[in-house]
């Protein structure tokens, strides 16, 4: 079955509607400077509302390791990895922490994954590029280019999906899982009934 991640958790309201309609995995901005971020101390309360089931994914961008190290590492199951991060962090992480490490690419052109897929990572995050943003922007990725490149990692698909094309992309390139975000959102702000219906639509 395809996994669901709602990422961009930021009030217990969202909590909310993630404990009721269960995706696997819920991701929190811990990197500073975006629109979904939060604080430590919002990411604490927030996770410890989280049902235990669901997955704790952080997002990071470029990020020191010995912050994620520091504050979060036992906190989380998923470290995800949205920046410029090459092989020898990753490896510094993945010696320090028993958290699975994905890594984020903005795919251009095939070429692009074929890099990320060839990082210590356990698995992908692939995601639409859009100039001056790290994702989150509901910009559809090409599916296209996934028939020109052979990945060996597991991955999730991330941009632009929503209830009226997400069943045709996974019938299409068989991601592991699919991310959503802005797409799950109303005026900015997870919607309930959006929520519903993706994670309906896909188990269905």
């Amino acid at each position: 079955m395809t996994r669901i991640k709602i990422c961009g958790m930021r009030r217990v309201d969202d909590i909310l509607y993630v404990n009721k309609y269960r995706p696997d995995y819920a991701g929190f901005i811990l990197s500073e400077g975006f629109k979904r971020t939060i604080g430590f101390d919002s990411f604490c309360e927030l996770n410890s509302r989280l049902d235990k089931d669901i997955k704790r994914v952080g997002v990071f961008v470029n990020e020191p390791t010995e912050s994620i190290l520091k504050y979060y590492a036992d906190k989380l199951d998923i470290i995800q990895l949205h920046g410029e991060e090459n092989a020898e962090y990753i490896g510094k992480l993945r010696e320090n922490c028993g958290c699975e490490i994905w890594k984020a690419v903005r795919a251009k052109c095939a070429d692009d994954i074929a890099k990320a897929d060839a990082l210590p990572v356990h698995k992908l995050l692939i995601d639409s590029f859009s100039a001056g943003s790290y994702g989150g922007t509901g910009k559809r990725v090409d599916l296209d280019i996934f028939s020109q490149v052979n990945i060996s990692k597991p991955f999730f698909l991330a941009g632009g999906l929503n209830e009226e094309n997400v069943c045709e992309a996974i019938e299409r390139i068989r991601p592991y899982g699919v991310d959503f975000s802005s797409s799950v959102e109303t005026d900015g702000w997870k919607d309930e009934n959006k929520i519903k219906r993706i994670v309906e639509t896909i188990r269905k």
